[in-house]
């Protein structure tokens, strides 16, 4: 219907005034590669994380079975890192270890080990950057609403930031697709109940609320943030937790807490 207007525009502009006509033709086909631009986009960023999602299935079926298929996997994740320096000293160390490996189970926990190490060390002080800033947000800012708004614009940038971290960039689109499997994974494991490590947490928040009542919902907020980012480093990573322990809420809440108490000292 669009398009069809649009012509019927165009052509209607040209029989009234042929310069008008062609700048409202010209406008019309700078919009069409605008739209096909953001759509190829929009492609690119779905297929970056539909790769990560197919690197982690293959990582974790090469654990049981042949080393040449771990080689292969684990080629396959160096090279998704290949051109950035972050992992170079994690590749080289792979190269240089690997002919050393004779088991598959044994070369992807050393390849988890030497090329995820910075990568989840990224991811990390993202979440608990997002977790002390909707905590701090929740305690501070007097609005309900407002308090919300910061906690939906931490929670959607910390996931898109994972994503990058990962090598699974995604676009607009792509991004709230993402948040939309982070939160369909926490409701399909059950990870937004109190779990044991989230009961230290929330007792803590109902601990400091009877000091202050914000600040107590602040770090239960930022207490869930940190879990919807543990949740986006599981679904962004192109490797499981195996070789290396998966963070804990209560950890990242605490360092999260203590970056508050040493930006106020």
């Amino acid at each position: 219907v669009v398009s069809v207007t649009v012509w019927d525009f165009v052509w209607n502009l040209l029989a009234r005034n042929s310069v008008l006509g062609a700048i409202g033709m010209a406008l019309a086909v700078a919009s069409v590669l605008v739209l096909a631009a953001l759509a190829l986009r929009e492609a690119a960023g779905f297929a970056r994380l539909a790769r990560l999602d197919a690197l982690r299935m293959q990582a974790l079926e090469a654990r049981s079975g042949t080393l040449a298929g771990a080689r292969g996997v684990s080629g396959a994740i160096a090279g998704l890192y290949a051109a950035r320096t972050d992992t170079a000293w994690g590749r080289r160390r792979l190269e240089e270890r690997q002919a050393e490996v004779m088991d598959a189970d044994a070369l992807l926990s050393l390849t988890e080990a030497e090329l995820m190490a910075p990568l989840d060390a990224q991811a990390v002080r993202e979440v608990e950057g997002a977790a002390r800033r909707v905590a701090l947000a929740t305690a501070l800012v007097p609005l309900a609403l407002a308090d919300v708004a910061v906690a939906l614009y931490s929670n959607l940038r910390m996931v898109r930031r994972v994503a990058e971290i990962y090598g699974g960039r995604a676009g607009s689109v792509g991004s709230w697709r993402l948040m939309r499997r982070v939160f369909s994974y926490l409701l399909a494991t059950g990870a937004l109940a109190l779990t044991d490590d989230m009961i230290g947490t929330v007792a803590g928040g109902g601990l400091l609320s009877k000091l202050s009542r914000r600040f107590g919902e602040g770090v239960v907020n930022g207490a869930l943030t940190a879990r919807v980012g543990l949740a986006a480093i599981d679904l962004c990573r192109p490797m499981p937790f195996v070789a290396l322990e998966r963070p804990r809420v209560s950890a990242l809440v605490g360092r999260a807490l203590r970056g508050i108490a040493g930006a106020s000292a």
